[in-house]
């Protein structure tokens, strides 16, 4: 069987409305990527997005080569973990349950960090950059929850969340990274158990996917007949190597997201529209 030619990035991108995209979906088994635009609805801000402001996300270099830029992001998701983890599923999650209820999604991909799919219900959960509620030590291995962390860190550095002010008035990132700009007399802790850093189970800026976990999201698209990407740019390739595979298996993709995408030439049809309002529609109609 010839194999089908990647689609030219450089063609013409095939924008659609909603209608037609729940026509190339129906009957077609799915896989979904999420980005963090399926999570702007629950009060988690995306990266990217049209009225997003700038963001520089800390690197992996800068975490595990300078103290001082770990200090900075302890202190600073201190603040911001207490939000993520008050936040609900919205409408957008709870439409992606129902639909893998009934067999059409086979299973999600995410790029959020959240936890809000398996919040919500969803079971078959893929956590690509990982997931906020856990700490890895980078010298023992050792994994801790982020809230028994945070009793250390609030032990070590007594008044210092009510020091900022109230966690809903301050910015926050979709790493749980919250804005603020005074961390200098922050005091990190080290592992309990060999005195090593200790490093968010997320993946950094320059930091690589686990293999394992790249796999089973291949073959998560592999087995599904189409793949839909909703609320995520793609800038970067961890997400966007699943619509370069499906595509060029010759696979409907269809992108549901606010604004442009890398992935945009690549799809069958993109759909520029809110995702939550989206994905309730396919659910109701698929």
């Amino acid at each position: 069987m010839q194999t089908p030619r990647l689609p030219d990035p450089d063609a013409p991108v095939a924008r659609g409305t909603l209608d037609q995209a729940i026509e190339l979906l129906r009957g077609r088994t799915l896989a979904v990527l999420t980005g963090a635009g399926v999570s702007t609805d629950s009060g988690i801000p995306d990266y990217r997005g049209p009225d997003s402001p700038p963001r520089n996300p800390m690197t992996y270099d800068q975490f595990v080569g300078d103290p001082d830029f770990r200090r900075h992001y302890w202190a600073r998701n201190h603040v911001g973990w207490q939000h993520v983890r008050r936040t609900h599923p919205n409408a957008g999650h709870l439409a992606l349950v129902r639909l893998e209820e009934r067999g059409i999604v086979r299973g999600i991909i995410t790029q959020n960090v959240d936890l809000l799919h398996e919040d919500a219900g969803s079971r078959n959960v893929i956590d690509l950059h990982g997931r906020y509620d856990r700490v890895i030590c980078l010298q023992c291995s050792r994994v801790i929850s982020r809230e028994h962390l945070a009793e250390r860190l609030d032990a070590l550095n007594p008044g210092f969340v009510e020091s900022i002010g109230k966690v809903e008035d301050i910015e926050i990132a979709p790493d749980a990274d919250a804005v603020i700009e005074t961390t200098a007399h922050f005091r990190p802790a080290p592992c309990e158990f060999c005195g090593g850093v200790l490093k968010p189970e997320i993946v950094y800026f320059g930091e690589n996917v686990p293999r394992e976990r790249v796999d089973r999201a291949f073959a998560m698209v592999d087995d599904a007949e189409a793949l839909l990407v909703a609320g995520s740019s793609l800038t970067v390739m961890s997400g966007l190597r699943f619509v370069r595979r499906a595509a060029k298996d010759g696979k409907v993709v269809v992108i549901v997201n606010r604004g442009a995408t890398r992935g945009d030439p690549l799809a069958t049809l993109t759909v520029d529209a809110g995702v939550s309002e989206a994905l309730t529609e396919l659910a109701a109609r698929l």
